[in-house]
This record gives C-alpha cells, sequence and structure tokens, in this order.
C-alpha cells in the first residue's frame, strides 16, 4: 500500500480523474487528489492550458507544495500531463518522497535540482507519437532521466494520443489506459 498524491492534467479534476483515483484507491492505496484549479474544470486542452498559463506556473507549484505540506510525508506523487509539474517538483525536492508516476509528460531534471534523488523510484508513461509528449521534448526529458537514475522506468505506448489515460475524454485509449494502470499498480505495490 502506498499514500499517493495525485495532480490532475490541464482540463482540471475530471470524472477520468477521479475514476484513476478510485482505481489505485481498489487496488489498497491511499489516494489525494489535489485541485490545482480550485474546482474549475474545461472542455479543452487549450482553455485548461491558458488558464494555467493566466495563473502562473509558479502559482500551481505553490498549490501543489500547500496540498503536499497537508499531508504526512512518505508519499508518491503521480501527475498527468501538466500535474506532472507539482509531482515531479515534490518527488524531487520534498523530503520523504517514496516514488513519482509521471504520464504523458517529463521535466527536465535540472529545472528542479541537479539530480534526480537516488532514494526516489519513478515511472514515466506517454505515447511515442503524441504531439506533446514525444514532439515537445518531454520523451527525451523522460530518457535522460531513466539513463541516469537508480530506479526509474520509462514506458511508451503506440499511438499519437495526449490524455489517453483519462477514460472521460475523447482521446482515452482503453488497452494502453489499461497497461499503464497495472504497470502503476505494480509500481505501488513495491513501495515501501
Amino acid at each position: 500500500m502506498a499514500e499517493v498524491l495525485l495532480f490532475h492534467h490541464a482540463l482540471g479534476v475530471t470524472p477520468g480523474v477521479e475514476e484513476t483515483a478510485q482505481v489505485l484507491r481498489d487496488a489498497g492505496n491511499v489516494v489525494h487528489v489535489a485541485d490545482l484549479f480550485e474546482g474549475q474544470t474545461f472542455g479543452s486542452l487549450e482553455e485548461g492550458v491558458d488558464h494555467a498559463e493566466e495563473l502562473g506556473f509558479g502559482t500551481l507549484l505553490e498549490r501543489g507544495r500547500a496540498a503536499a505540506d497537508a499531508l504526512p510525508p512518505g508519499l508518491v506523487y503521480l501527475g498527468t500531463s501538466l500535474g506532472v509539474l507539482p509531482a515531479q517538483a515534490l518527488a524531487q525536492t520534498r523530503p520523504g518522497a517514496k516514488g513519482a508516476v509521471l504520464l504523458e509528460a517529463c521535466i527536465p531534471v535540472t529545472e528542479f535540482g541537479e539530480e534526480w534523488p537516488a532514494e526516489v523510484p519513478v515511472q514515466v508513461h506517454g505515447m511515442d507519437d503524441d504531439p506533446f509528449f514525444a514532439g515537445e521534448g518531454d520523451v527525451d526529458a523522460a530518457r535522460e532521466l531513466v539513463e541516469a537514475s537508480q530506479d526509474a522506468e520509462l514506458f511508451l505506448y503506440p499511438g499519437d494520443r495526449h490524455l489517453f489515460t483519462d477514460l472521460s475524454l475523447p482521446s482515452y485509449e482503453p488497452e494502453a489506459a489499461a497497461l499503464v494502470t497495472e504497470r502503476v499498480v505494480r509500481f505501488l505495490d513495491g513501495i515501501r
């Protein structure tokens, strides 16, 4: 059993984000969902990204830290797309992190420190032809993370969809999402 702090993507806390949390709970984990948008959700990626840019990435990171500060140390940080920003920052900088799961995004490790903490295992998942993950350099950052870290895995899935793990969105890809879930549950089962 792991205790997880889950950060949503640019559309906010959608029914698919809530379902992801519930699936992980059903697998025996404690899952907290952080709402970086304070209840707002968006119908398109563009609207959500515009809102995030209006708030500012510093504000999103601060909201992520505040969500973590309300919980004990020893968390696994899980983020999807935009949610990777606070998840990765906390995994790299908050003492006691037990792990990180980065879905559909990865930020260069040097954004938050010199290297990935050796004691923090990490998984990165994304589609190999996703215009955001593969096309904007996230997959390269993920490869560098895996190469430099003692306990890191990168899983690539065939396809070009972004937000393919959220079952409430048209971009959902059930086969790939099921494999992500299986791998994440196994990862969380291994957290001590």
